[in-house]
């Protein structure tokens, strides 16, 4: 699918770094080629979807965004519902609105984000019923 998604961690309606380690556990098992250090990864999950993510870091060990596109529905969901669950982000798709997987993590979202962000159980099924909605 053309479409992409941010994974952002929002502290006090700011972004914060996402976790790297944890960045790194999630996709490994998946990537094709490049890595953390080039800052973009191609993914392959067992179904044999596809997403590409661009993942910059600031000085070697701050993460602060991860975008996918170009992702499959299938498996791949479930592994981009997994990464953003291990690193505490809400997703943000490329139109605007945000996916959140509790209700207490909207007050950490800028202010122009909360009313039109959504609560969603973190499946893939879920994922792709609300991006369905888009």
């Amino acid at each position: 699918m053309s479409y992409s998604i941010f994974l952002l961690r929002f502290v006090d309606g700011e972004v914060a770094p996402l976790d790297v380690e944890r960045f790194r556990q999630v996709t490994e098992p998946y990537v094709l080629g490049s890595g953390l250090e080039e800052g973009y990864s191609e993914l392959r999950a067992e179904d044999g979807g596809e997403a590409d993510l661009y993942h910059a870091t600031q000085d070697g060990d701050v993460l602060l965004c991860v975008s996918a596109t170009h992702f499959a529905r299938g498996a791949m969901t479930g592994v981009l519902i997994r990464l953003a669950t291990a690193l505490g982000a809400s997703i943000v798709p490329q139109d605007g609105g945000a996916l959140i997987f509790h209700e207490g993590d909207r007050r950490h979202l800028p202010a122009d984000l909360q009313g039109k962000a959504v609560v969603i159980a973190p499946t893939a099924d879920t994922f792709q019923a609300a991006l369905d909605e888009l």
